[in-house]
């Protein structure tokens, strides 16, 4: 970071690649289009990099910040009106593509909420390991974040994964989700 701080933009770029991924869902996931998503990514790096030298450590990881920059972005992008009006040939769909049903959307909605809610009643540190886990953070990084140790967070992975799987209201959501991709 202080390396960046100071223009080099080797350790920006190091910067970049550990966290994009991170900042790349967050705004996915709130504005649901992949041109918009990359946009927005891009623009949160870009104000990043403008404001660097204003980055103080406050005993929070970087990528707190920048998702605190995503966030403002998002919010913006809503309240502007040229979101109200715009279609960008990025979201049209491909030839390949087919449109989703309102039903599908509704289903995928409700998954997402059973979801959330079976999260909320894992026991709180496997509840932020597994929504650090979420957010694409690799295990060392939580592991480092959360003051524990790498196999400790395998650990919550795993406690997490069981649950998850064995939680009966959560089997219609659990359908897609890859749980397997826990470490």
């Amino acid at each position: 970071m202080s390396r960046a701080q100071t223009g080099d933009s080797t350790a920006f770029a190091q910067l970049y690649v550990a966290y994009s991924g991170t900042v790349y869902r967050y705004v996915y996931y709130r504005v649901g289009g992949k041109p918009t998503a990359e946009d927005l990514t891009s623009e949160v790096f870009t104000r990043a990099f403008e404001r660097l030298h204003t980055f103080t450590w406050q005993g929070r990881d970087f990528a707190a910040w920048l998702v605190t920059i995503a966030r403002n972005l998002v919010a913006d992008h809503f309240a502007s009106a040229r979101f109200k009006l715009e279609v960008t040939t990025g979201e049209l769909l491909d030839s390949s593509e087919t449109e989703r049903s309102s039903e599908d959307c509704a289903l995928e909605s409700l998954r997402n909420i059973g979801l959330a809610e079976a999260l909320n009643r894992l026991p709180c540190r496997t509840r932020q390991v597994t929504w650090l886990w979420g957010l694409g953070a690799p295990t060392a990084h939580i592991a480092q974040q959360l003051g524990i140790s790498p196999s400790t967070v395998r650990v919550h992975l795993h406690q997490a994964r069981q649950r998850l799987s064995a939680d009966p209201l959560l089997t219609s959501a659990v359908d897609g989700l890859a749980l397997d991709r826990f470490p």
